[in-house]
């Protein structure tokens, strides 16, 4: 939304002033937006047919397999480049319809190899990006001369997210049954951890070199501070926020839910793929509960090893 919002704007701006332009706006955000998501679903559903029935799976092609699982989603970027769309929206498109569809037809080791590599590609991306963010920080020229759009910003973002997330979690509350609503902590919990990123520097720092007068550098400034301020500040309290909140801690009302529907087994209440400090003293309280649990806790199959042992043993 953002990448072809942006690109409309751009477009708007550099034509003539007029009522008309609103309309075209509208238009062109459309044609944007619904031109790129159609071509990445688009290739995302080829991609799936292809390695459907292409009967890429025997040994000799998993090379094969592998290699033309990774060049689609780049074909998808080229095309909607081609077309004067926006690659990353076809990009992200496509790798939605290939992650649910393209990747179930790829042989069991073209699945691993294919699953490990965007994983580590991931992991690099992000760490340049975060690398990148800092250089940039430090050595681009950025204009605080305007410190009010800064804090208005900060605030504006601070209400849309909340107006975001609860109306939302409402209109879904709504069509759900009760035991699948969303809770009002979890929704607080979504309300805080709101990051702006990546993405927003990119197209902040884009402006730079589109918008006259200094209100490109005004924008990086003040996207700077925005994505400073959550990453830090928003980033790092999260796991206490979640603590703060009870969607995580020692005394989740989960744990008894799943304790006696699974026979004493505790699920994890962290992601798998965290990556952020958060994520490790999650692990380590999970650690710790499951240590200081009774012995109802540990699973069925568990004890019944144990009471053998004991039997042997006496």
């Amino acid at each position: 939304m953002a990448i072809s919002l942006y690109r409309t704007m751009s477009s708007v701006r550099s034509n003539a002033a007029g009522g008309e332009n609103i309309f075209m706006m509208i238009l062109q955000f459309l044609e944007i937006f619904v031109g790129s998501m159609s071509s990445g679903v688009g290739v995302g559903f080829i991609s799936a047919l292809l390695f459907k029935y292409a009967g890429l799976d025997i040994d000799n092609l998993q090379n094969l397999e592998c290699c033309l699982f990774v060049l689609f989603p780049y074909f998808s970027y080229m095309l909607a480049e081609g077309l004067g769309l926006s690659g990353i929206v076809s990009i992200l498109f496509t790798g939605m319809v290939m992650k649910h569809y393209t990747y179930s037809n790829l042989s069991d080791n073209s699945q691993r190899f294919v699953s490990a590599f965007f994983h580590l590609l991931s992991s690099l991306a992000e760490t340049f990006v975060f690398i990148y963010m800092g250089f940039d920080i430090a050595m681009e020229e950025h204009s605080w001369s305007h410190v009010g759009f800064i804090i208005f910003s900060i605030i504006f973002i601070i209400v849309a997210r909340a107006a975001n997330v609860f109306s939302c979690a409402y209109l879904v509350n709504i069509s759900r049954p009760e035991h699948r609503r969303i809770p009002l902590n979890h929704q607080k919990a979504l309300c805080f951890s709101g990051l702006r990123g990546a993405m927003a520097f990119a197209l902040a720092l884009q402006s730079v070199h589109e918008l006259p007068e200094g209100h490109g550098k005004t924008i990086l400034t003040a996207t700077t501070a925005i994505v400073v301020l959550t990453v830090l500040l928003i980033g790092g309290s999260t796991g206490t926020m979640l603590e703060a909140l009870d969607v995580i801690g020692d005394e989740n009302t989960s744990i008894e839910t799943y304790e006696d529907n699974n026979n004493g087994y505790i699920p994890p209440t962290y992601e798998e793929g965290t990556s952020s400090g958060g994520g490790l003293r999650m692990k380590l309280k999970e650690f710790h509960k499951r240590c200081s649990l009774s012995d109802n806790a540990f699973p069925f199959a568990y004890k019944t090893l144990l009471r053998k042992q004991l039997i042997t043993f006496k």
